[in-house]
């Protein structure tokens, strides 16, 4: 049977994790954390920490990148550290509800916004969402290298449109310093807490994807080097571009006024740059929302991909092209799965329930890093987690606190998404009285 073949380097793991964290939020999410702080200080905080929060987690895992570097990432650190069922939930998870899920939404708010240039109706808009997805399934099966340099392309764009976005704000007429004011809300820290939670998890929500890159670690050339530095580098330029941004739209706009402004984006471009602005966002939400899912469909396809090769899912899944050396049966699962959910409505509401149960498994990621050190002192480290074990054991605390917090404000979404892994948990049984 063929296998994958290393042939990423740095700039390609990076644009993938650049490309997969930058999407949509970027235009919409700085209005969602100032609704809830009112405040410029508070609200650039936000996105510092949570780049911060990421960056640990980032830092962690890239240890495990370094030391396992094969395809399906967190599906292997699991199995390693924890066993098979742990990293059979892992991918269960992600492989047929997370990421088909992300995939239909992502080419849905794409599609939504091509309506703003042709008119389509609602099933137009499904249409244009699953050919969207075709697309890139196809283009991906290809080749990774033609899938790579889509994703550089389109990485590359975005980067410069966000950057577009940051100049225009400061250097055309229309902002103001006194737009900053109010720096600081006029509750006490301690009623700070609870809006600054809530606020954390949607920046959390615009930062997930710096772990994309992992997945595909079976194709990348010298991973010991290349993936820790590609975690480490897309994290700190998601978190320059989210502040710079959110800064830029304050500059124009105000707290108050961005919390009043659901498409913050286009109403901040509108007043730099005119009644363009808004067909220009739209442009860039194209283009932004293209290069994150170019980016899901070539890395979250070697989850099961990976997990059919270790046995724990049937093993035509773990099939590759002889010519284009690529997971085409699961790229033709993966997006089957995504066009179904497209055509039926319902993955925002999958996307919900199980989102939660990322950061118990970016949390047990940390503490495969910790366990690892201990069971298995002689695993070659080319890159060691810098700051362990404080930096894994901050990242498994603020998860704890997340998925705690969830459970406590939404218990009936996070009790379906504990139903969803284990339905996982039966088939995984099943799947073992078959072998």
């Amino acid at each position: 049977m063929a296998d994958l073949k290393r042939q990423l380097g740095l700039l390609d793991a990076t644009m993938i994790n650049v490309g997969t964290i930058i999407a949509s939020a970027i235009f919409l999410v700085p209005s969602t954390i100032a609704l809830q702080l009112h405040a410029t200080i508070p609200t650039l905080l936000v996105w510092i920490v949570g780049g911060l929060v990421s960056l640990l987690g980032a830092l962690s895992l890239a240890e495990l990148g370094a030391a396992l570097p094969r395809a399906g990432g967190g599906v292997v650190y699991l199995t390693r550290a924890f066993g098979p069922v742990w990293g059979y939930l892992y991918g269960w998870a992600n492989g047929t509800v997370i990421n088909p899920a992300s995939i239909a939404a992502i080419a849905v708010g794409c599609a939504s916004y091509v309506a703003v240039f042709v008119p389509l109706s609602p099933a137009g808009i499904k249409a244009v969402a699953i050919v969207s997805i075709l697309g890139l399934t196809v283009l991906n099966g290809l080749g990774v290298r033609a899938g790579a340099r889509t994703q550089n392309v389109l990485t590359l764009t975005k980067i410069g449109i966000v950057a577009a976005l940051i100049v225009t704000g400061f250097a055309l007429p229309g902002g103001s310093a006194a737009n900053f004011r109010p720096l600081w809300p006029s509750q006490s820290a301690s009623g700070l807490i609870g809006p600054f939670g809530v606020a954390m998890v949607a920046a959390l929500w615009a930062y997930d994807g710096w772990v994309e890159a992992s997945y595909v670690g079976g194709e990348v050339r010298d991973p010991e080097r290349i993936l820790p530095r590609a975690t480490i580098l897309s994290t700190v330029i998601a978190m320059a571009l989210y502040t710079l941004v959110t800064a830029a739209y304050t500059y124009v706009l105000s707290p108050g006024r961005m919390a009043a402004s659901p498409l913050v984006a286009r109403d901040a471009v509108s007043v730099t740059v005119g009644a363009a602005g808004a067909q220009l966002v739209a442009a860039a939400i194209v283009i932004s929302t293209l290069g994150a899912n170019n980016g899901i469909v070539l890395t979250a396809a070697r989850i099961p991909y990976a997990m059919a090769r270790d046995g724990l899912l049937p093993q035509w899944l773990g099939g590759v092209h002889p010519r284009f050396l690529t997971p085409v049966p699961s790229l033709l699962v993966q997006a089957a799965i995504a066009c179904t959910l497209t055509l039926s409505g319902t993955y925002d509401q999958l996307f919900t329930y199980v989102i939660f149960t990322e950061f118990l498994f970016y949390a047990m990621m940390c503490a495969a890093v910790i366990r690892l050190r201990l069971t298995e002192p002689d695993l070659p480290r080319p890159y060691r987690a810098w700051g362990y074990p404080v930096t894994p054991v901050l990242f498994i605390a603020f998860a704890a606190y997340l998925v705690g917090n969830t459970v406590q404000e939404r218990p009936g979404d996070a009790l379906v998404g504990l139903g969803i892994l284990v339905v996982g948990l039966l088939v995984y049984w099943v799947l073992r009285q078959h072998r």
